[in-house]
């Protein structure tokens, strides 16, 4: 029995059918012509999801991601680092001292994984480089653009410790993937760069493009993708949930500016530009184990962004409260068909 086929089998009630659900209405927007937006959040690249999520863009059943700078870099760290990593077992436990413990060895925690800033520094020079040199060439790009271009000159080859297949910012540079990386300098590859810009290195800040020229490349993308798709009950599902009109997917691991700032565009389109024709989200699943609440963005149910213009009401949402290190990988690989 391979994992589609257990899926089908044994997530028949609550969560585990929510996810069969999720999954199966997944294929079958993107068998009706549909994209896919990921929105990723958290620390996914750190819980290593490029195992599964490399594989998703390579088989063209992701077309665009949304996602924090850390998980962006952190792909890449795991790609030059991977062997250096600590796995604590007992993170949960951890003293103040065994904390102060791990900073003293420069080890930086993250869960149940630590990442060595030897890594960072690797990233670090390569990145300022780059930048320096742009930045005396009068260019400007966006910073996915950058690590593609790290990435694929393959000036850090030397140091990879896994195979790049299993990184998913190597699978998005090799096919170009447009990427949205909003609030970038919230990472430590951005603080480095505020750094530099600060010590003189760089003398154009803005050699890095910014969050509102994202949203402009992104509304230029949504608006060239979003075509109304007519979806049909897909087969052998269960979820219960309303199946119509779509346009353009959206699958949100976790919360926060990677889910909110992307998902925000169709609104924007439509209300403060004027393009009401514009088709809405046509797919949504959100994986999140915060808990449902209306205070905050993370925990509020799909119903509430009907309110504000990104879902239709024959829009199929999901909503899958688990871990999303265990749930991703399971929907990905029925997604798949492995």
């Amino acid at each position: 029995m391979n994992i589609s086929e257990f899926i089908r089998h044994h997530y028949r009630h609550f969560n585990a059918a929510v996810l069969f659900g999720a999954a199966e209405a997944y294929k079958a927007h993107l068998n009706a012509g549909g994209k896919m937006m990921v929105a990723l959040g958290g620390a996914m690249s750190t819980a290593e999801l490029g195992l599964s999520l490399a594989e998703m863009i390579r088989q063209d059943q992701v077309h665009a991601i949304s996602c924090t700078g850390a998980n962006l870099e952190e792909d890449v760290l795991n790609l030059l680092a991977h062997n250096e990593y600590a796995r604590i077992s007992n993170w949960r436990e951890l003293s103040r001292s065994e904390e102060q413990a791990l900073y003293d060895r420069r080890m930086n925690r993250v869960m149940d994984t630590c990442i060595p800033e030897e890594a960072m520094r690797r990233l670090e020079d390569a990145v300022l480089e780059e930048c320096i040199a742009a930045d005396r060439a009068g260019e400007r790009f966006f910073p996915h653009e950058l690590f593609y271009r790290i990435l694929l000159s393959g000036t850090l080859q030397r140091h990879y410790q896994i195979d790049p297949k299993d990184s998913w910012v190597m699978a998005a540079a090799q096919r170009r993937l447009p990427l949205v990386i909003p609030g970038w300098e919230d990472s430590t590859v951005g603080n480095c760069y505020a750094a530099r810009s600060i010590q003189g290195h760089l003398n154009n800040v803005h050699t890095l493009r910014t969050g509102i020229e994202y949203m402009i490349e992104l509304a230029d993308w949504y608006s060239k993708n979003a075509k109304t798709i007519h979806i049909s009950s897909p087969p052998g599902d269960r979820s219960g949930e309303p199946v119509g009109v779509g346009s353009v997917g959206f699958l949100q691991v976790g919360g926060g500016i990677a889910g909110d700032f992307p998902i925000c565009v169709v609104p924007m389109l439509r209300q403060s530009i004027g393009r009401t024709n514009l088709p809405l989200w046509g797919y949504f699943c959100q994986v999140s184990d915060a808990p449902t609440s209306y205070g905050g963005y993370s925990g509020a149910v799909p119903n509430e962004k009907i309110t504000w213009g990104k879902l239709g009401i024959e829009t199929p949402s999901f909503m899958i409260e688990s871990d999303a290190t265990i749930v991703v990988p399971l929907l990905f690989a029925y997604v798949l068909g492995w």
